[in-house]
């Protein structure tokens, strides 16, 4: 027999008898325990499981992380903040900084804005899920595929040379001189972009889609009895109404943005000033230089921790309000 089918069906059987078992484990635990005291301890002895492995995969990573970037190259000595000064001062890191900023900025715009303007549009039509369906489906795509699928697209060749790329060799055919999709900065960064925005636009438009729904017709059927035109029920009404969501979407296509990584290797490899933050790291770890890559990765989740700090103070006033 298979070995793989021998793992799947031991895991088939030991995960559901390892959660059966620790339920009864911990209810015969609480039998031992003052009833008053059991309602307490139960939450935290359910959790329990959950923050062990929080610890062991997220926690303690991180600590790790964290003392290497004060350590060497090899992680043998310790170097205080030299790691952090050489990303700060590196004309190839501060690059890297800059293209993440620009990623950050325009990806969350370009793809929240598409997503919005999907979901209002498609709002209205006869053949809203097939429609709704199509935008969707590049998020079915990995980031890889989808790198390679986007490479065959912006492919250059020399004027005169035929071109295989289809928006080369559309351009080709109206007369216009190819254009180096990928090689001329800060064109290139501005079409990975692109790329990633066509991927996660769907992502954005169904959230969005979803709380469109939830807003009252009765109060927008209301603005328009009153003579409002459709741009002032989408100024005063629908746009307000959705700013939650879209802080929602926002959040996430900011953290998106920060540790973007696969259509920029797999497109350019960083070259031609394309460089961000996460492929820096993997290239810095490449090169065996632990101390520089956990630095960067320190870098990353200091930018991530604001983002995650507001949302979790924006579900705790949205829960306090119910």
């Amino acid at each position: 027999m298979d070995p793989k089918i021998i793992q799947f069906a031991i895991v088939l059987v030991f995960v559901p008898a390892a959660v059966i078992g620790y339920i009864l484990l911990i209810e015969r635990v609480l039998g031992f325990v003052p009833g008053k005291q059991q309602p307490r301890l139960r939450p935290w002895l359910w959790l329990a499981p959950a923050f062990l492995f929080l610890t062991i995969f997220l926690i303690y990573p991180m600590v790790q992380t964290v003392i290497r970037s004060l350590s060497d190259k090899l992680g043998t000595a310790f170097v205080g903040l030299a790691n952090y000064q050489y990303i700060f001062t590196n004309g190839d890191s501060l690059a890297s900084l800059r293209n993440s900023l620009i990623w950050l900025v325009l990806l969350t715009v370009l793809a929240v804005g598409s997503g919005l303007l999907v979901a209002i549009l498609f709002d209205r039509v006869r053949y809203e899920a097939l429609a709704k369906a199509l935008v969707f489906m590049p998020l079915a795509i990995s980031f890889v595929g989808a790198g390679v699928i986007w490479k065959f697209m912006f492919d250059y060749k020399p004027a005169g040379a035929t071109q295989i790329g289809t928006l080369n060799a559309s351009l080709t055919s109206f007369g216009f001189d190819p254009v180096a999709w990928l090689q001329n900065a800060p064109l290139n960064t501005l079409m990975l972009i692109i790329v990633a925005t066509w991927i996660w636009t769907g992502f954005c438009m169904v959230i969005l889609s979803g709380a469109l729904k939830g807003i009252s017709t009765e109060l927008l059927e209301a603005a328009r009895v009153d003579g409002a035109t459709e741009l002032q029920v989408f100024r005063t009404i629908t746009f307000p109404l959705l700013l939650p969501t879209i802080a929602v979407v926002s959040t996430t296509m900011i953290i998106t943005a920060l540790k973007a990584f696969d259509i920029v290797y797999v497109m350019t490899g960083g070259n031609f000033d394309t460089n961000i933050v996460a492929l820096r790291m993997y290239q810095q770890l490449s090169t065996n230089d632990t101390g520089r890559a956990s630095a960067l990765a320190v870098v990353l989740l200091a930018c991530t921790l604001p983002v995650m700090f507001y949302n979790i103070r924006r579900f705790r006033e949205q829960e306090a309000q119910r």
